[in-house]
């Protein structure tokens, strides 16, 4: 029997953390090693138990989920965060993913997201609530109409396409190096490459971008 993900529950309102709590404790996949109430107990709780997987309410009391997260993708690089938020526009989901989110889930969602989110990023891969990446498309097709241009996407060759989704789907330079049979130089230049056409400028903006082109959750 596989060992359960642990998680942690960060977010000031007991309600909220005894429902989630819940929720994923009688999916059985998942163990509940620490609640928080706000940043900084989610950081001191998290040094505590390291747990796998965050679950972080971006807007709780002394120190915002999204700075916590920031300490947190640095103190522990090996656990993944998951930003829980009632704000759906772009900008609150790229300070979380630039924080090291990766996951961004709404507080409205249903309960099968909540559980599709935790499995995905547990796994390695990202998740943002359908909602969102559905908001985020149709910018992005309106965008490009308006400008009158040619999709920017196919600029990218196809070994660049490919180290493109190895990156958004979590992968160091290094692990891509090994999967490709390459150096790691020649990875960051495929990725130095991929953000000038794409005319971006960090891996939180490069996920962002595939989320509104639908190449991942």
């Amino acid at each position: 029997m596989p060992a359960k993900t642990r998680l942690l529950i960060a977010d000031d309102h007991p309600l909220i953390r005894s429902g989630m709590r819940a929720l994923l404790e009688r999916s059985g996949d998942f163990e509940i090693v620490a609640e928080a109430s706000d940043g900084y107990e989610a950081i001191e709780m998290a040094l505590t138990h390291k747990p796998g997987v965050i679950l972080l309410d971006v807007g709780m009391p002394r120190l915002s989920g999204i700075d916590a997260a920031q300490t947190l993708s640095e103190k522990l690089p090996a656990t993944k965060i998951i930003m829980v938020s009632m704000h759906s526009d772009e900008g609150y989901v790229l300070r979380a993913l630039k924080a090291g989110a990766r996951g961004y889930l709404l507080k409205a969602s249903p309960e099968a997201d909540v559980l599709a989110a935790v499995r995905a990023v547990a796994a390695g891969n990202a998740y943002f609530s359908p909602s969102i990446t559905r908001l985020l498309m149709e910018e992005y097709v309106t965008e490009v109409r308006r400008r009158g241009v040619e999709d920017s996407y196919d600029l990218l060759g196809l070994r660049e396409k490919e180290v493109m989704n190895l990156l958004v789907s979590g992968k160091s330079n290094k692990e891509i190096a090994e999967m490709l049979h390459v150096s790691v130089s020649t990875v960051e230049t495929h990725r130095n490459n991929i953000l000038q056409k794409l005319h971006l400028h960090n891996l939180a903006e490069l996920i962002l971008y595939a989320v509104r082109k639908g190449l991942i959750n």
